[in-house]
């Protein structure tokens, strides 16, 4: 059961949640000793892997029947079979969430709760954004939330405006880059997404300016971070030019986004430590 549970949160994936919390504390840090704090590490721990088993059990259980036909269900991730400690596991990796509005000042509350809903609702009925075409995109801004409920539970105050928009931008282009290799699975099962609305060529046009959008963001806060943020649409002419199959470079990305985590994280250690 252990290791079905660690299959079902995606391993792999499991820095697109944690990793935006490393930097919310970066940044939300006023001390060293803040980073360490139990607040800190609890929300570290909760989005690496019970907010992973939240966020994805509750994909696995209402796209049962599309994933019969998708690829990427052979090996690396699962197929949901019936198994009912699936849908318990998903209630108690909520509950923890909630639980978090217990022991966080309120300035993080509505990021967490947006979290949540949005976690739920992008695949859940009755909303189920993932099958409307742009929405879907939208939706996923909830990556951006774990890291400003992180920095508003150090600093009891709301992340920088451009942060927040800037990342919401970047997970926008990250989500629908990931839908590209499953646009014929989708097809087939009848889901309608952004990918399979605009097809392979413009998913990776609307990606490259999602990206380019979010580097200009950030540039406006910090230019360093939106020179950082330019590797992503700069990766998406190289993938065009190249002629790189997207199916494969899809799995490269947890390594891209964690050195460019690592970056941004760095830097806000270094003005914790400095300051």
């Amino acid at each position: 059961m252990i290791r079905s549970f660690l299959t079902l949160s995606r391993p792999r994936f499991w820095l697109y949640l944690a990793g935006p919390v490393l930097v919310g504390l970066a940044y939300g840090a006023s001390t060293v000793g803040d980073l360490l704090s139990p607040v800190s590490v609890a929300l570290f721990v909760y989005f690496l892997f019970p907010a992973n088993v939240f966020l994805y059990g509750i994909n696995d259980v209402f796209d049962a029947d599309v994933d019969e036909e998708n690829p990427k269900k052979e090996g690396r991730e699962s197929r949901y079979r019936g198994d009912r400690a699936v849908p318990v596991a998903v209630a108690v990796c909520a509950a923890l969430g909630v639980g978090f509005l217990f022991v966080t000042p309120s300035a993080a509350w509505p990021w967490l709760v947006g979290f949540l809903l949005l976690g739920a609702e992008y695949s859940a009925p009755p909303l189920r954004f993932k099958t409307t075409p742009f929405i879907d995109s939208l939706s996923n801004g909830l990556y951006v939330l774990p890291g400003a409920a992180a920095y508003a539970a150090l600093a009891g105050s709301q992340p920088p405006l451009l942060a927040v928009v800037g990342g919401w931008l970047w997970a926008m282009g990250m989500h629908t880059f990931s839908a590209i290799p499953d646009i014929e699975p989708d097809r087939r099962a009848g889901i309608r997404t952004t990918a399979t609305a605009l097809g392979e060529s413009r998913t990776l046009a609307y990606c490259a300016v999602c990206w380019l959008l979010a580097a200009g963001v950030f540039a406006l806060l910090d230019v360093r971070a939106g020179l950082l943020l330019l590797a992503y649409p700069l990766l998406v002419v190289a993938w065009v030019t190249r002629d790189v199959d997207i199916a494969r470079a899809y799995w490269w990305y947890p390594a891209i986004n964690t050195a460019v985590g690592a970056v941004l994280t760095v830097g806000g250690l270094w003005g914790v430590v400095r300051g």
